[in-house]
């Protein structure tokens, strides 16, 4: 689960839309390099536990004693050590692997017959030193915009070999020696690089399981498939994703596109994500078009203590047509969006615009709604955002309103008395209602099970940026 999930980091991906410009970047530093290879080297040496040598067979001439035959038989791994080992970035291309003053340890038995009758037995620990291993490993996507690794070049160097015999005399040891070595030798550097290439295929199906298109709720999803290649440099790779919200199961592109934005030079996080603005516009455009930003308010809805009703008496002490006209009768608010609300980054703030409308009806004793008027309603919010867990969540707050009269079916009346009403209602009703779906987040882009730890948000111009580090949880 660890190297695997920093390579899903690493997609070095030539997707089908190159031209497409990013909502969201991921840059990785050399500190979530590093974490991931501490965390992943586990997996790696238990690979290379599976190194078989094969039985060895064969006979030679002894002096005095003439020809000896020997086998070498149940050679095991009893140990593995890679006390050195690096990940870096080629700049451009691909991923290094690269593992330093390796060391194996091998157990095995010996068996000689000379002299047609005399046998001969005992084991030996074969020590293998100095042993390095160099790979690059490329990235690239699948036809889903997930990333699938392959090994592109690998060399394994056997250092040195010792051997140490135990049981039989001395005079054996040199006729078997030297076969043990070359063969030990000849199989280890024609064994580690298939497994290491082994190892790197078996992370494809985990990094399958990356979020590329994420549900959010019943209304959207979100894609996080990449749409260009990655940057890489000495010290970083930064991704570019497509982080856009659509309506689920029908992906249209809203009426404006992204625009360039660049992350800073920080490093002294793990990770960085940058979510820009046109990801939170494409969330609004989802919304709207699915008539999902709409409330019907009912009495009910209201404060029980507020003296502020929701019934033809109480808006009949500003509008007294319409007490006249619907006595003793509850009313209903229709509160919805007209346009895509409009949200915009600042340093440090949040801003949506959203124009709406408000159309109040009378209830009738039959249930039928009576209109009374429509009102257009221009709102400003700030928004608080924040990270839980692995979803990006918010709150907002009212900043102002303005009210302007659309259409009255009661006759005229002088609608800005109304203003503090409908400033209550959409403090103690809609913000709470918005803030409730809001809080439950929208997921960012997760590899394999992690946890987002010491994390940051900063807004910035036109994006906003989380640095975190990061735990691997399974």
């Amino acid at each position: 689960m660890y190297l695997r999930c920093w390579l899903a980091l690493l997609l070095a991906l030539v997707p089908a839309t190159l031209s497409t410009k990013p909502g969201v970047k991921i840059k990785l530093t050399e500190k979530g390099l590093e974490y991931g290879k501490s965390q992943s080297i586990a997996a790696l040496q238990q690979k290379l536990k599976s190194i078989k040598i094969p039985d060895i067979s064969g006979s030679g001439k002894v002096l005095h004693i003439g020809v000896v035959k020997y086998s070498l038989s149940n050679m095991q791994i009893v140990n593995i050590g890679l006390p050195k080992t690096e990940v870096a970035l080629v700049p451009g291309s691909a991923v290094r692997l690269s593992i330093g003053n390796a060391f194996i340890s091998l157990h095995g038995n010996w068996k000689v017959k000379y002299l047609h009758f005399m046998k001969n037995s005992g084991s030996f620990d074969l020590n293998v030193n100095k042993l390095t291993i160099t790979t690059d490993i490329a990235i690239k996507s699948d036809e889903t915009g997930r990333p699938a690794v392959s090994t592109v070049s690998c060399g394994a160097t056997v250092g040195s070999l010792t051997i140490k015999f135990h049981g039989g005399a001395s005079w054996l040891y040199n006729l078997i020696k030297d076969v043990l070595e070359n063969k030990a030798r000849k199989e280890l550097q024609k064994q580690i690089c298939p497994l290491v290439t082994e190892a790197v295929s078996d992370l494809n199906p985990q990094l399958k399981t990356l979020n590329v298109l994420a549900k959010v709720d019943q209304y959207a999803e979100i894609e996080y498939s990449m749409v260009s290649s990655p940057t890489i440099s000495n010290s970083s790779v930064e991704l570019s994703l497509k982080g856009e919200f659509y309506n689920i199961g029908k992906h249209q592109e809203p009426p404006f596109s992204p625009a360039d934005f660049s992350l800073p030079p920080q490093i002294d996080r793990m990770l960085y994500i940058g979510v820009s603005v046109f990801t939170a516009n494409s969330a609004a455009f989802v919304y709207n078009k699915a008539g999902a930003l709409s409330l019907y308010i009912t009495d009910d809805m209201i404060p029980q203590g507020s003296p502020f009703r929701l019934n033809t008496k109480t808006f009949g002490i500003f509008i007294p047509q319409i007490a006249k006209q619907f006595p003793g009768l509850m009313m209903k608010l229709l509160v919805k969006t007209v346009k895509d609300p409009i949200i915009t980054f600042q340093p440090n703030n949040v801003t949506v615009q959203a124009t709406a409308t408000v159309t109040a009806y009378a209830i009738q004793p039959n249930a039928t709604l009576a209109p009374l008027f429509v009102l257009n309603l221009e709102t400003s919010v700030s928004a608080h955002v924040f990270v839980s867990g692995m979803s990006l969540a918010g709150d907002v707050a009212l900043n102002k309103i303005n009210l302007t009269l659309a259409t009255s079916y009661v006759g005229d009346f002088q609608f800005k008395p109304l203003d503090n009403m409908f400033q209550m209602v959409l403090k103690v009703v809609v913000i709470p209602k918005l803030n409730a779906q809001l809080g439950k987040g929208h997921p960012l882009p997760t590899f394999g099970k992690t946890k987002l730890v010491n994390t940051q948000l900063q807004v910035l111009k036109d994006y906003m940026l989380i640095g975190t580090d990061v735990q691997f949880t399974g």
